[in-house]
């Protein structure tokens, strides 16, 4: 699996490279801050939502701390996506939220 910090994240972001990030935190965590252009995915729902993502873009993954978005990479690894774990989570994110 892939990872990435959080620091490289926002490099890219202020960059203005086009990223594709799921936040997989439930709704209630989102709100208090996500990364701008982040969608919101908790990681409960991805089995019933992974329709909804193109397996020829990469993903960014994104929780807390980064054990759950290591999860959630794992499992789309597993039915052939292309995932990136950002490490250590929004606890390390120092960018902008929304």
């Amino acid at each position: 699996m892939n990872v990435m910090s959080a620091k490289e994240v926002e490099e890219k972001l202020l960059a203005g490279e086009a990223l594709n990030i799921i936040d997989v935190r439930e709704v209630n965590e989102v709100k208090e801050g996500k990364i701008p252009s982040a969608i919101n995915i908790p990681l409960g729902l991805l089995e019933f939502r992974m329709h909804e993502l193109d397996k020829s873009k990469e993903y960014i993954l994104v929780c807390r701390s980064g054990n759950r978005s290591g999860i959630a990479a794992r499992f789309l690894e597993g039915q052939g996506f292309q995932v990136i774990n950002m490490t250590g989570g929004m606890m390390n994110w120092e960018g902008p939220v929304e």
